[in-house]
């Protein structure tokens, strides 16, 4: 992973070689060999030239730090890409030099790379996607009986499943990975418009250019070109920013539950892997850590796209020269977060044991509430209440089961048989509809009340 220690925490090493120099100054010089290719075919330039050019363009012939620094005196890659392409073409072919980047301009160079480099991206991101979709599904179904505590508000609460916390992860990542997908297939189009995006120098011929071109490159043709109109990328970084968001929440739980008071899941192991420099004891949930730290950069990453947004007239100054690093950024930390979370699934480790003793550890209050439910129908809820107020209170203060605590009051007594008392703290019996709503989020298809249904 040839990636520099500053970005060390914010890419993994397939995204690193992704977007490394080579990488992207190939993903322009795609574009400058497919337009040769595609005016050839149509006539626009000889066949000749077109083959001299593609053959011109490739990484290795290029010095990439030199051309990224006559970048930022040009203001775009573009423009010193194309006169150090031209001077390796006229080098082999003096009348072929003439028709390198014909009728293009030098936006089109790079939005249409950058399009290539996230084409590359996605199938990055589906990958990773997959084997943790798999991986959330597998433990869903092995842990679909595991009883856990809830948590609202950081405290015990009644409890729930370990495959329905597992189930309502997956089906968020789902739904992030449906919008994601979507926004790819919008954003991934051509840019192709010459100077002010009428493709005025290619005559009649430039839409017929335009289609072929993005056939050659397998990417969409756009009904016109979108210099000044990013909106397709925008909804792209937005969805990427949603996605790791909600990997952030997978993390965050995860970290909780790794706390050694609490120890009921882990992260896998292995050489040099959650380990610290102070302490030997130490399983640090790395996989977490550094997810949550792409969810804590990408929203500003986000908002800095979204702010490029307002661009001038056909041709922008400054809002796309911005979106590199910003886009850059946003895709390396979405990838992180998702193959970071997909390592974790694929060996999160789960002590059912753990889960238990920790309801037990609780006395019992967690059940309150289901006490109060059943004491209410005789009582109604607001008594109810103020009893298990009461019931609750003695049975942290003395240190006592909740069940003794309310076979002693006779306002529940009253009420309530001594076997349902002593049957409160059995969690299998207050877990409502837990699995079914499992099922479904694994279905993807929950139940819904249409209004045609309804009807």
């Amino acid at each position: 992973m040839a990636v520099r220690l500053i970005d060390s925490l914010a890419t993994t090493a397939a995204m690193e070689k992704l977007f490394c120099d080579e990488s992207v100054l190939q993903a322009m010089l795609d574009f400058e060999a497919a337009l040769a290719r595609t005016e050839a075919r149509l006539g626009i330039i000889p066949q000749s030239a077109a083959d001299t050019i593609a053959k011109s363009a490739e990484a290795k012939n290029f010095d990439s730090a030199a051309l990224a620094r006559a970048a930022l005196r040009a203001g775009t890659p573009g423009i010193p890409l194309v006169k150090a392409l031209t001077e390796r073409v006229r080098a082999i072919d003096a009348g072929a030099a003439g028709y390198v980047h014909w009728g293009a301009t030098s936006q089109d160079v790079a939005d249409t790379g950058l399009v290539l480099l996230l084409k590359q991206a996605q199938l990055v991101l589906e990958s990773d996607l997959a084997r943790l979709e798999q991986a959330l599904e597998r433990l869903s179904e092995q842990r679909s009986h595991t009883v856990m505590l809830g948590r609202t508000l950081m405290q015990a609460a009644p409890p729930v499943t370990f495959g329905l916390k597992a189930a309502g992860w997956l089906a968020a990542i789902r739904r992030s990975h449906a919008h994601l997908q979507s926004s790819f297939a919008d954003a991934l189009v051509l840019q192709f418009g010459g100077a002010v995006g009428t493709l005025a120098a290619l005559g009649d011929q430039g839409l017929a250019t335009a289609r072929a071109l993005a056939e050659d490159l397998g990417i969409g043709c756009p009904d016109a070109p979108w210099h000044t109109h990013r909106d397709r990328l925008a909804v792209l970084v937005c969805a990427l920013g949603v996605l790791t968001g909600t990997l952030g929440k997978m993390a965050r739980d995860i970290s909780l539950l790794m706390q050694n008071e609490i120890g009921e899941v882990a992260e896998p192991g292995g050489e040099g892997r959650g380990g610290s420099s102070t302490m030997p004891h130490k399983r640090n949930p790395i996989g977490s850590t550094v997810t949550l730290a792409a969810a804590n950069r990408v929203p500003g990453l986000v908002s800095s796209f979204l702010s490029g947004m307002i661009q001038e007239n056909e041709r922008g100054v400054g809002g796309w020269q911005a979106e590199w690093p910003t886009m850059s950024a946003i895709v390396q930390s979405a990838g992180l977060a998702v193959a970071s979370m997909a390592e974790v699934a694929e060996g999160l480790t789960v002590d059912a044991e753990k889960m238990r003793a920790n309801i037990a550890a609780t006395n019992g209050v967690v059940f309150a509430e289901r006490a109060m439910i059943l004491l209410g129908k005789a009582l109604g809820r607001d008594v109810a209440h103020r009893v298990l107020e009461e019931a609750t209170r003695r049975s942290v203060a003395q240190r006592r089961h909740l069940a003794e605590v309310l076979a002693e009051m006779p306002e529940v007594t009253d009420h309530l048989a001594a076997a349902s008392i002593r049957s409160l703290e059995d969690s299998e019996q207050y877990l409502g509809v837990a699995d079914t709503l499992r099922k479904q989020l694994l279905a993807g298809n929950p139940q819904r009340t249409s209004k045609t249904k309804r009807k």
